[in-house]
């Protein structure tokens, strides 16, 4: 038997669960998703270059077309993209326990990291020295979101429709508290009219390059997948419906028994609704959906500080795996205040655990359920208009996260103006906090100028901040 036949014949399961492929023993990949999770650090970029410089450069299981073939799927979809990318290349190599190994392991070293650290921040945020480790990381922070403005922006910005998309999405937002999930409907909806009457200012983005790698040499698992690709990625109405059914239990039903068990107002309840919306809306990566996530967890429900957001975003950038793991802060912080007669410790590993689970089992019922079906959707210009658009309106989310940030994080007073709808942050430029804006300057001038790394940015800024911070008192 030929290595394609036999890889066909390995691969032929019942529902895509995958058997050990003759060309990439289970084990061996489980090693490997081990490997990538633990080495997952610096944002979606720098853990798509990890994913690449080891599944495509060192193992070569793909090739760098189907690499960059599924980049673009997980581009379209809402959630983190580089934890959905490991899904799909698990899913594609092994089947559907191929996939939810990726997955899992993608994420459980950064839960556990941040478990901890959100544990130490619970208990300990007004101590002295904690209190200055996460001054200069804040610091810090502002100036990657920042940074993160302008990187997505040249991918984007390329035009003045463009333009004009992101600056009304900021000027909604900021000023008119406009949701999230509304500006990025319009902007689908913009898109989809653009693309549709053949506008070219529409269609900036074609694609994404995971490392500037054109091509890699050939082996037999690329070949193999490439020339006669598993079973698991036909696509079956039957084996959907199943798959729905199945992740959609697993997404509903442990909300649904919270709601009966602990009642629609308590806060187990609440984080589970709120972060299960929030996971439908998270066009962009983290950064865009931050903003509307802060914004309730701070403005609406109460959850946290605003100042207190930019230190679960430190964490999240400091510790391995996606950075939307910053939910997971979230919900531990709501839970350990809000919880009730529960042990503040025991509420707040639920509230981590609640909100890890909403956010990260749509993710596996997105690829699981689409990725049979979505490759006869790539190279559409209609889907091409409506990326483009949904990105340029993110430029504008995530720079109103980065004003909103740098106004609690560089001022001591900011107070709200309001207007009917119109809503502005005013801060008080006598209570300007010059050590801070000092330590997020020169965070971005590393950024930018001499592009040192983001962990090796935080990890500066917070040393810095917090000798600073003991010797100023």
């Amino acid at each position: 038997m030929n290595d394609d036949a036999a890889w066909t014949s390995r691969h032929e399961t019942h529902d895509g669960l995958g058997t050990d492929s003759p060309l990439v023993p289970f084990s061996e990949a489980v090693r490997v998703w081990t490997r990538v999770g633990l080495q997952s650090f610096g944002g979606p970029a720098g853990q798509i270059s990890v994913m690449h410089r080891i599944v495509v450069d060192e193992k070569r299981w793909v090739s760098e077309e189907r690499f960059l073939h599924a980049l673009n799927y997980c581009m379209l979809l809402p959630g983190p993209e580089a934890q959905q990318l490991a899904t799909y290349l698990g899913w594609l190599l092994h089947g559907y326990r191929g996939g939810l190994v990726a997955g899992l392991l993608f994420v459980i070293p950064g839960f556990l990291a941040i478990l901890a650290l959100s544990v130490v921040y619970a208990f300990y945020q007004s101590t002295g020295p904690v209190a200055a480790l996460f001054f200069g990381l804040k610091a810090a922070v502002l100036a990657v979101v920042l940074e993160a403005v302008i990187r997505i922006g040249k991918r984007v910005l390329k035009n003045g429709v463009m333009v004009t998309i992101a600056a009304a999405a900021f000027v909604a937002i900021f000023f008119f508290q406009t949701p999230f999930p509304l500006i990025i409907v319009v902007a689908a909806l913009v898109g989809l009219l653009g693309g549709g009457l053949g506008i070219t200012s529409f269609l900036v983005i074609r694609g994404h390059a995971a490392t500037g790698h054109s091509q890699t040499h050939p082996s037999p698992v690329a070949d193999a997948l490439d020339q006669q690709p598993p079973a698991h990625t036909t696509p079956s109405t039957g084996r959907a419906l199943r798959v729905a059914a199945l992740w959609l239990m697993l997404w509903a039903l442990p909300i649904a028994a919270l709601g009966i068990i602990a009642g629609r107002t308590h806060v187990f309840t609440e984080v589970a609704v709120f972060f299960s919306h929030a996971a439908v809306v998270t066009f962009g990566g983290a950064y865009a959906v931050l903003a509307y996530i802060a914004q309730q967890a701070v403005e609406v429900h109460g959850w946290l500080l605003p100042g207190e957001m930019l230190d679960g975003l430190g964490m999240a950038e400091t510790t391995p795996g996606p950075l939307i793991m910053v939910v997971q802060f979230v919900g531990f912080m709501a839970a350990f205040r809000h919880g009730g007669a529960i042990d503040p410790l025991a509420a707040g590993v639920l509230g981590s655990v609640i909100a890890t689970w909403v956010t990260f089992v749509p993710c596996f019922l997105w690829i699981f359920l689409g990725a049979p079906f979505i490759e006869a959707l790539r190279g559409k210009v209609w889907l091409t208009a409506a990326l483009s658009a949904i990105t340029a309106a993110v430029v504008g989310v995530i720079l109103n996260l980065a004003l909103w940030f740098g106004l609690h994080v560089l001022f001591g007073e900011v107070s709200p103006y309001s207007a009917g709808r119109f809503r502005v942050l005013v801060p008080d430029l006598a209570t300007l906090n010059v050590l801070a804006f000092t330590l997020a300057l020169c965070a971005f001038v590393a950024l930018l100028r001499f592009k040192m790394g983001v962990l090796m940015t935080l990890l500066l800024c917070a040393g810095v901040g917090a000798a600073a911070k003991t010797v100023l008192g």
